[in-house]
C-alpha cells in the first residue's frame, strides 16, 4: 500500500505538470510513460520512437520519458489500474495480464483460436471498439496497438509426449494459461516478465512461455535448452494515456498525437512480424534447439484445451457473439 501511494502521488505530480505545460507555452507538458519489458525489446524500442515523433510532431510541447524494466514500480498485472488512477500519466500493458481488471481483455488469448497475424487482425476488427470503449470507462485512451510474435514453450530438456509435461513448474501469464497448464499436469507459476530470470535462476521455475522476443532479451539459453514453436495464444500490448492528462491538451495536439498512433501501427506490426525469424536464429546460435512441438504433444495440449473457449464466453457472455463472429470470418464456425 505504501508503495502504491507513492507512486500515485508521483503521478499527481507528472499530471500537475502536464497541465502546467498546456498552460503556458515555454514549458513543455511531460509525460513518464510505464514499460514493463526490457530496453532492448522491440516494444520498447517503439515506445522510444512513438515518443520521439510525438516530441518533433509537437514541436517539443509535449515530452514523453519511457522508464523500461517495470523502473517506475507499475506491474505489468496493475496497468489499467495504475493508468486510470493516475498512478503514472501514459504505460503500456499487455492485455492478457489485465484481465483482471477487464476481462474480455483475454479473448484474443484463448488457447488455439488464432493462428496467424492475418486472423488477430479479424478478431481486432471486432473487439477493438469494445476494449477502447472499455478503457475509457476506466479514465484512458488507447494511442496504439501491437502484439507479441509466435509463442513458444521452453524447456531443460527434450520433450516428447504430453506424459513428458507432468510435474514441470511452468512460468504462467494469467488464470488461462494456468488452466492449460494444470490441465496438462504441470505446476503453473505465474510471473511477469522481470521475475522470470530470478525465477529461473534460483529453481522456482523449471519451463517458460514467451516470445522469441523475452527469450532473447533474457538470455533463456543461460537456463532452457530446448524450445518449441506451440503458438498457443496471441497477445496484445497497448499503449495508453490517462484521459485526465490526455484532456488538458489543446484538442488540436491530442489529434496529432492520435494520428501518430494511427500512423505508425502498421509499421509497428510489421516490425513484429519480422521478430520471430530474427529471435530464433538468436537461440539458435546460442545452443538453444528450436523445432515444432511433437505431433503427439501438440495433439495432447490442443486436446486439454478444446473447452476452454466455451468457457471463456460462461464467465463472459459479451464474448459469444464476437467469437461466433471471428469464426465465421476465417472459416471454422
Amino acid at each position: 500500500m505504501l508503495r502504491r501511494d507513492v507512486m500515485k502521488a508521483a503521478g499527481g505530480l507528472a499530471l500537475a505538470a502536464g497541465a502546467a505545460g498546456t498552460a503556458t507555452a515555454q514549458a513543455p507538458t511531460r509525460w513518464d510513460i510505464s514499460i514493463p519489458w526490457g530496453p532492448n525489446e522491440f516494444h520498447t524500442v517503439n515506445a522510444q520512437r512513438f515518443a520521439t515523433e510525438v516530441r518533433n510532431a509537437t514541436n517539443g510541447a509535449v515530452q514523453m520519458t519511457v522508464h523500461a524494466g517495470g523502473s517506475l514500480g507499475v506491474r505489468a498485472n496493475e496497468t489499467v489500474r495504475a493508468v486510470g488512477d493516475g498512478v503514472v500519466p501514459m504505460a503500456e500493458f499487455t492485455a492478457f495480464q489485465n484481465v483482471g481488471d477487464l476481462p474480455i481483455l483475454g479473448i484474443e488469448s484463448i488457447p488455439f483460436l488464432i493462428s496467424n497475424y492475418d486472423e488477430l487482425q479479424i478478431m481486432h476488427s471486432l473487439v477493438r471498439p469494445i476494449w477502447e470503449r472499455e478503457l475509457e470507462r476506466r479514465n484512458q485512451t488507447v494511442l496504439y496497438m501491437c502484439p507479441w510474435p509466435t509463442q513458444l514453450f521452453y524447456f531443460k530438456r527434450p520433450i516428447a509426449t504430453a506424459a513428458d509435461l507432468r510435474g514441470i513448474r511452468m512460468r504462467t501469464y494469467d488464470r488461462v494459461t494456468a488452466e492449460m497448464c494444470t490441465r496438462l499436469g504441470m505446476v503453473p507459476q505465474q510471473l511477469t516478465n522481470p521475475d522470470v530470470v530470478p525465477a529461473l535462476a534460483s529453481g522456482r521455475v523449471d519451463a517458460v512461455m514467451t516470445s522469441g522476443t523475452t527469450a532473447v532479451a533474457q538470455r533463456y539459453w543461460e537456463f532452457l535448452k530446448h524450445a518449441y514453436v506451440t503458438n498457443h495464444l496471441w497477445a496484445t500490448n497497448f499503449m495508453v494515456v490517462n484521459n485526465d492528462a490526455w484532456r488538458r491538451l489543446p484538442a488540436a495536439t491530442r489529434t496529432t498525437i492520435a494520428d501518430l498512433g494511427k500512423r505508425l501501427e502498421p509499421e509497428f506490426w510489421n516490425v513484429s512480424k519480422g521478430e520471430h525469424t530474427l529471435r530464433m536464429g538468436e537461440l539458435q546460435q546460442n545452443g538453444m534447439t528450436v523445432e515444432d512441438p511433437p505431433a503427439a504433444l501438440l495433439q495432447a495440449v490442443r486436446q486439454a484445451t478444446a473447452t476452454m473457449g466455451d468457457e471463456f464466453v460462461r464467465a463472459n457472455p459479451a464474448a459469444g457473439p464476437i467469437l461466433q463472429q471471428f469464426r465465421q470470418r476465417v472459416g471454422r464456425a
